[in-house]
């Protein structure tokens, strides 16, 4: 399998990045908003060069051959067979969560989430008028960390709630990074069945399995849930602006094309259209590798906690490349240690809190190892300063 470079990538300061330019400072290591320090596959930029060359950047027809990469990919990649008609094109899938609960629950009605959870979540929900419903994960304990399960007992009780029309669902699991078996996902599906629960589900990290786990499609478990996915976190195109909505049923789907109208978020950009193409038609072996190396640095990340701060646990890692970090025996808040570790020791990370769960912080292991390595070590200069104070 040909081989590429993940070690050497270009300097993102002055690019209007919001990852590094947000930095109060140029001497700070971010380690905070899910977005890589890779470049985009190389077919990818091979194929935007081609279309930059073009000069006209006018409003896009989606051509046929953007829905046929689509099909192709998760039919090849996933098992998953998904009929053109049932997609919907729209800017990301955040706004795309936000328009599907726009169209499947009133305001006061409930949707359920799983906290602690992507911190987006909570605001399709709220902005759009509805109550959160809390079906939080169980923390369950590892030899060498934690983990998380689904509790279904109290997801069986939270649907049954005549409020509860919708569920979000992020498979896989940001920030827990759970890839979901294909048992748990069937016992999501019977208890919102059961329940006239709609399930949508999240699965922008879908391809970032790790060693030993294997992405099981939602939909292949419940055909009348609603799917959200893109290429942009695994080919990191997310500034291109294209994401889809899989949806079989035709009437929910007409339902969801008209909160996209509303919200206007039904036109994309050129670029994220042959971007889309080319990821999904020839990035494949771009994306094993770079699966490859995320483990690497999740392997070293964890073997970095083990030997140089042994009293916080990290997360098992399945899927996604966002570590979750145990910070409790610290005595600090979460928001508090991501100002420390900022101002301080230069070095950005996200509070747990953001996503509903106190006493953890979440980091961004896209980058190259070195960078990681060092980031570690000024979070590790903050902790010690914790200590020393």
């Amino acid at each position: 399998m040909k081989q590429f470079d993940f070690d050497n990538v270009p300097d993102r300061r002055g690019t209007s990045s919001c990852k590094w330019d947000s930095a109060p400072n140029d001497d700070i290591i971010p380690l905070w908003v899910a977005d890589m320090d890779f470049p985009a596959a190389p077919c990818i930029i091979d194929a935007l060069r081609r279309r930059v060359e073009h000069g006209v950047f006018g409003y896009v027809k989606v051509p046929d051959s953007y829905y046929k990469a689509v099909t192709d990919w998760f039919r090849k990649y996933h098992s998953w067979n998904i009929n053109r008609d049932m997609i919907i094109y729209t800017t990301g899938v955040v706004p795309a969560l936000s328009a599907i609960v726009k169209a499947l629950a009133r305001p006061g009605e409930g949707v359920i989430i799983q906290s602690p959870v992507y911190n987006c979540f909570f605001s399709s929900i709220r902005n759009n008028g509805c109550q959160i419903i809390d079906n939080p994960l169980k923390r369950v304990e590892t030899p060498d960390g934690f983990s998380y399960e689904m509790d279904f007992d109290d997801l069986r009780s939270k649907a049954a709630m005549p409020s509860a029309k919708v569920m979000l669902l992020c498979n896989p699991h940001n920030p827990a990074g759970r890839m979901w078996s294909h048992e748990e996902l069937t016992k999501v599906a019977e208890i919102c069945r059961e329940n006239g629960v709609t399930v949508v589900s999240d699965e922008i990290h879908c391809e970032f399995a790790m060693p030993g786990y294997e992405y099981t499609p939602y939909a292949t478990v419940d055909s009348n849930a609603v799917i959200c996915c893109s290429p942009s976190k695994a080919f990191n195109v997310a500034g291109l602006q294209t994401a889809n909505i899989v949806c079989p049923d035709t009437e929910t789907r007409g339902l969801i094309d008209k909160a996209i109208n509303i919200n206007e978020i039904c036109d994309i950009n050129p670029f994220g259209v042959v971007a889309l193409q080319a990821a999904y038609n020839e990035g494949h072996s771009w994306i094993v590798s770079l699966c490859d190396y995320i483990h690497g640095n999740y392997r070293m990340l964890h073997e970095f906690f083990a030997s140089e701060l042994p009293e916080l646990k990290v997360c098992k890692l399945e899927a996604t490349y966002l570590a979750w970090i145990d910070i409790a025996p610290l005595g600090i808040s979460s928001k508090d240690l991501e100002k420390l570790a900022l101002d301080k020791f230069k070095v950005w990370i996200n509070p747990g809190d953001m996503y509903g769960q106190e006493g953890y912080i979440r980091i961004n292991m896209a980058c190259p190892r070195k960078r990681l390595e060092e980031g570690l070590l000024r979070l590790k200069q903050t902790v010690e300063s914790l200590t020393i104070s």
